[in-house]
């Protein structure tokens, strides 16, 4: 068959000491015909590496796929043969991502015939095999194609025998294993007969309007489940993509209209606002009794400080003015100002874990938000600050702040505080998990309390609201808090819930948007996929020439990779292997990995609305671990994955070089 289609003489045959190769007769054809054969070593697979790399594979995705469908192990050599059929239908890394078909053959391969192994199908019985009376289809179980045959080959499970068919509607989201729950009546697979294609005419018709394709290859690519119609045009009008000009803002932190000191806040248009802003921050340091005036001791140095603004925008649109008195902690010393410095926050998984919890169990999910939460923490050791701008006391001006509590931006700051909280937790009678210190538990008799906290904010979930109300008091005593009621959003990323559907929504589109108007890909042209096949990144595309590198340098690649990285490790599971390729090349960007990047931003563009939605389905949980075998072209390292899902909805992964 080689030689036949080819036109090329096969020279070498290597295979193991199999008896089916060293037989007698094997052997002499194979010398009769000028053919070389080379034998391994007995117990060295790895002199035939090609070959048995190709056969773990196809065991591996056989396994799975029988496994999926829940077919005995008796059609393994059906999930065998199909694993192979996809292959040569599928990219090919040897092959720079080229289809082997298409390579083998010289046309282009159809995907739309594709089935899911092992689904349910309903095939339909011919004519003059039945009685008027008698059921136009019967339920079989897919089980491979037809290679040089037409149609598709199936199960009949209730005649104990495989058979062929080309007229048969797809139930691809009903396996084997779910046979129990199909019921035997088709005859609303009847009432579809109008679905059925007559294959000989489309076959014909094809044929007589293109020329180019053959009736073998459209009777194996036609899709059989749905109704023939003519291909759509699009009417969009069709205008060239706008390039990333690097001359563009993009280091800007303060997109907003924001000062960036105080005296750009009194010059703002809302210096009122920003003045409000600044006295509400010193109203909290002052009544916390953050700090006491006093001169500076001989020995000891005053740190520096500074006035940040920001403005919030509120998940009703409204937007909220906000000062922040922070020290400059780039001043402190090590062993002198400060020593541990480490402070927990809670894991983005926990997070994802307990809102799937809330959304199957109905729990009451609320949120509160900590007032100046650093200020709580008491100090360990001696600290003096300059008297804060704007605000220095009259006839006190050589005076400077000696710090009794902890302040933004000072190094153990985060450390003090969750000290300070922690404590305060343990005497209320909440348990911290062991696997996050910033998950909280206190179990009820019919009920519990589940509390997370990230720095300042936090997520009560519960069943009893009187119990949660009871916690937001016992809260409110010891610090200053602000309830936010029902939780709306956490950490940039919103949280929709629907109750009537039990369904909870935590998405990131607004974030997205920013990021792409930050890149100028907000009009970008979107892509399905978040890493083109096309892409094969390494080293060697890294700038070479001093033009290159000067380009280059003006790319905002660490900028756009890090606010890729948050969506990713937030809520968007799908780029985490496209974003974990373009990061391997952070200290040498090129011209191919930027244009990687702005790949994956075109995909964000057409996937905005993509989210993680909880429903009320079951708390099981489940595990993917999968690796690509020595992906990466530089290194020859693997790329691993894994991904749990807990009721379907992803809440924890990875993607590791």
């Amino acid at each position: 068959m080689v030689e036949t289609e080819t036109g090329l003489k096969v020279k070498c045959l290597r295979s193991d000491n199999g008896g089916e190769y060293i037989d007698g007769g094997f052997s002499e054809y194979c010398a009769a015909q000028g053919i070389r054969m080379e034998k391994t070593i007995p117990g060295t697979p790895q002199q035939n590496g090609v070959a048995e790399r190709m056969n773990r594979t196809l065991n591996e995705r056989a396994r799975s796929m029988r496994l999926h469908a829940g077919l005995p192990k008796t059609f393994w050599a059906d999930a065998v043969s199909t694993t192979a059929y996809l292959i040569n239908r599928g990219p090919s890394v040897p092959m720079e991502f080229r289809i082997p078909k298409e390579v083998w053959s010289g046309k282009e391969v159809k995907f739309s015939h594709l089935k899911v192994f092992g689904c349910v199908s309903y095939v339909h019985i011919d004519s003059d095999a039945r009685s008027k009376l008698d059921a136009k289809s019967k339920i079989c179980f897919f089980i491979g194609y037809g290679d040089e045959k037409f149609g598709y080959r199936f199960w009949d499970e209730q005649n104990r025998k495989i058979i062929r068919s080309r007229n048969v509607i797809f139930n691809e989201q009903v396996m084997y294993k779910d046979r129990s729950s199909v019921v035997s009546d088709v005859t609303e697979i009847d009432q579809k007969k109008s679905k059925f294609v007559n294959l000989d005419e489309l076959t014909e018709s094809i044929v007589q309007k293109g020329g180019e394709e053959d009736k073998e290859n459209v009777n194996s690519q036609v899709d059989l489940s749905t109704p023939v119609v003519e291909v759509r045009r699009s009417s969009r009008n069709i205008r060239p993509p706008q390039r990333y000009s690097p001359v563009l803002n993009y280091l800007l932190l303060t997109g907003g209209g924001e000062p960036e000191c105080y005296d750009e806040a009194l010059q703002d248009e809302n210096s009122s606002k920003w003045e409000l802003a600044m006295k509400d921050e010193m109203d909290s340091l002052l009544g916390n009794q953050t700090w006491e005036l006093t001169e500076l001791p001989v020995g000891k140095k005053a740190l520096h400080n500074k006035w940040v603004y920001r403005i919030k925008n509120e998940h009703d649109g409204s937007k909220r003015y906000k000062a922040r008195l922070v020290v400059k902690g780039f001043q402190q010393k090590e062993g002198i100002d400060y020593t541990e410095i480490f402070s927990p926050v809670v894991k983005m998984s926990t997070i994802r874990l307990v809102l799937g919890m809330v959304a199957v169990e109905n729990l009451h999910l609320e949120q509160l938000d900590v007032k100046t939460a650093f200020l709580h923490g008491d100090l360990e050791e001696d600290l003096y600050m300059i008297q804060p701008e704007g605000f220095i006391v009259q006839g006190q001006e050589n005076l400077v702040c000696k710090l009794r509590k902890s302040l933004y931006g000072l190094k153990q700051a985060p450390r003090q505080w969750y000290k300070k909280f922690d404590n305060f937790m343990h005497r209320i009678g909440f348990k911290r998990c062991e696997v996050d210190h910033c998950c909280y538990v206190k179990s009820f008799d019919n009920s519990y309390i589940i509390l997370l906290l990230y720095v300042d904010d936090m997520l009560i979930a519960g069943s009893d609201i009187e119990k949660i109300n009871n916690l937001k008091k016992q809260l409110s005593k010891q610090f200053a808090m602000k309830d936010l009621g029902a939780a709306k959003q956490i950490l940039g990323m919103r949280i929709i819930r629907d109750k009537a559907n039990g369904t909870l929504k935590l998405s990131q589109s607004e974030y997205v948007k920013k990021v792409l108007s930050r890149f100028n890909m907000n009009e970008a042209k979107p892509v399905s996929t978040p890493l083109g096949s096309h892409f094969k990144l390494s080293k060697e595309q890294s700038p070479k020439t001093e033009e290159e590198r000067d380009h280059m340098s003006k790319v905002p690649y660490a900028s756009a990779i890090g606010s890729l990285m948050y969506a990713m490790v937030c809520t968007r599971p799908d780029i985490a292997h496209a974003v974990g390729v373009v990061s391997r090349f952070m200290s040498k960007p090129g011209k191919q990995h930027w244009e990687a990047v702005k790949w994956i931003l075109r995909y964000l563009k057409g996937s905005l609305d993509t989210c993680l939605c909880f429903t009320g389905a079951s708390l099981k949980l489940q595990g993917y671990v999968d690796a690509d075998f020595a992906g990466d072209i530089d290194s020859r390292k693997s790329t691993t994955g894994f991904v749990f899902t807990l009721g379907g909805t992803t809440i924890s992964w990875t993607s590791n070089l």
